[in-house]
């Protein structure tokens, strides 16, 4: 279960920019999840739980917004969606894919008291 060693290391990304700008508390929590991260919803959400216990986002609410993923196909010169890693082009049909986005778990938002 990798989601908690990412809710970790969240968390300090978290904490870090709350007391920067001087922050009491953290309120909301918004995470983009990428299509191809292989990141487990229920997961990620105990995890962060536990993982914001005695922080200052303790209790906040955790929002996620799922971000598709994108591909480049070398066998047609185009950019397209892909919803997993072992796909083929939906234009061509080709397996000569790099992937541009969609592989990670990115902070996007905090709010703050």
């Amino acid at each position: 279960m990798h989601e908690i060693s990412l809710c970790l290391s969240t968390m300090e990304l978290i904490e870090q920019q709350a007391r920067q700008h001087g922050a009491r508390r953290v309120t909301a929590v918004w995470l983009e999840i990428g299509a191809l991260s292989c990141i487990e919803e229920q997961a990620l959400r105990f995890s962060f739980a536990s993982a914001s216990r005695q922080t200052l986002a303790e209790g906040c609410q955790l929002h996620l917004n799922y971000q598709p993923a994108r591909a480049w196909c070398w066998d047609c010169s185009t950019s397209v969606a892909v919803e997993r890693h072992d796909a083929g082009c939906p234009h061509c049909g080709g397996h000569a894919l790099r992937i541009e986005s969609g592989e990670s778990l990115r902070l996007k938002q905090l709010e703050v008291e």
